[in-house]
């Protein structure tokens, strides 16, 4: 097994409790983290070694990552294993996979690469890479097979994590908000490159929010590591001292908020499992944003839309990502307690579609790949 980072150790994790529940005595070995290494997995090198995002970082440590594939490749082929999965890093994993299964080493893929939204041309090397696919998305499976791919739907974990019902007064005590108050969640992004560009729009945003409605409280949380650049774009902003950072309580922030401004990516999906109306926004460089577009095969860009098919909550990109828009279309959620309501209910019928037995699921999907000819 191989899992490139934090996310991918969280579902590889899962996938190993439905392995060791199947078959007690399995090995395995690899790459991953932590919650993998809890479960008894043999790691050969250390995860942080594959964590590299952004592409002047993945050319900066090519060399290196390139040479452990070249490693892992030579090793599993001297010493064959009964299977591979590759956990996501589709740009590591899938290119081993392909050489492993030229091989004759069964591969599972656990994570559908994105091709349903970005570079469609992915599907040939997938189709390559990977005798299986355990998806996380129920619309995945289908797609995948009409392309000559077999897949199985085993849900997506963190559905499991969320609750039905968030206790939101519960989270408000915890980080001592008024219960009554209207409370906004500002989440410009987890990489440093998103909150250098999102921050700053959040934070005069919340400005205008602020003055409209001078009641509404504001409350921001960002991973542990970019904490002290937050500070300093939170200073030079004019929301200076009316902001709470909350380092790493994204979950507890989502809880407790009324409404949330948010960066697209993965926190959008967990926004919807809370139940939360949102405003989806996002600023890239303008040659990134065009390489984007010109990639880009469906109309929306957030996981909420796209997993219900609609534009069930705003999109606010690039040059639409003004401040002034952004207040206002987050301002719209809190005077529209009907829509938010419809919201929820949409919500809530996503969240029962993405909770399964994902261990167990990924088990029988495996034993059945280990069955075949």
């Amino acid at each position: 097994m191989v899992a490139g980072e934090a996310s991918g150790d969280l579902l590889a994790g899962l996938l190993l409790d439905g392995i060791h529940a199947r078959w007690p005595d399995v090995r395995a070995v690899g790459i991953g983290g932590p919650k993998m290494l809890q479960r008894g997995f043999e790691t050969w090198w250390p995860q942080e070694k594959l964590a590299v995002r952004g592409y002047v970082e993945v050319l900066r440590h090519y060399r290196e990552i390139a040479e452990i594939r070249r490693q892992l490749k030579a090793r599993l082929i001297d010493e064959p294993p009964g299977l591979f999965i590759g956990v996501d890093a589709p740009d590591f994993n899938l290119d081993l996979e392909a050489g492993l299964r030229a091989q004759g080493i069964k591969t599972v893929h656990f994570v559908c690469p994105s091709i349903w939204a970005w570079r469609p041309g992915r599907i040939e090397k997938l189709r390559a890479a990977a005798g299986h696919v355990l998806c996380i998305f129920p619309f995945e499976p289908p797609l995948l097979e009409r392309q000559g791919v077999a897949a199985t739907y085993v849900g997506h974990p963190i559905a499991n994590v969320i609750p039905d019902v968030p206790d939101r007064v519960a989270a408000r005590v915890l980080l001592g908000l008024d219960a009554q108050a209207p409370v906004v969640a500002l989440l410009p992004g987890s990489r440093q490159s998103e909150l250098r560009y999102l921050a700053p729009r959040f934070f005069e945003a919340a400005s205008l929010m602020q003055k409209a409605q001078p009641d509404i409280r504001f409350i921001a949380p960002v991973i542990p590591s970019l904490l002290a650049e937050a500070q300093q774009l939170l200073a030079a902003s004019p929301m200076a001292g009316h902001v709470a950072l909350l380092p790493g309580q994204s979950h507890t922030a989502l809880a407790a908020c009324d409404v949330t401004l948010i960066a697209s990516g993965t926190a959008t999906l967990e926004a919807a499992l809370f139940k939360r109306p949102m405003v989806i926004s996002y600023y890239v460089n303008r040659l990134s944003y065009w390489v984007m577009l010109r990639q880009q095969l469906q109309p929306w860009i957030g996981l909420p839309n796209i997993l219900c098919g609609d534009f069930v909550v705003p999109e606010l990109l690039q040059d639409a990502a003004t401040p002034q828009a952004l207040a206002d279309a987050t301002l719209a959620w809190l005077a529209s307690p009907d829509k938010v309501q419809a919201l929820q209910e949409r919500f809530t019928a996503l969240h029962a579609d993405l909770r399964r037995d994902t261990p167990t699921l990924c088990a029988d999907a495996i034993e059945k790949v280990l069955h075949q000819g």
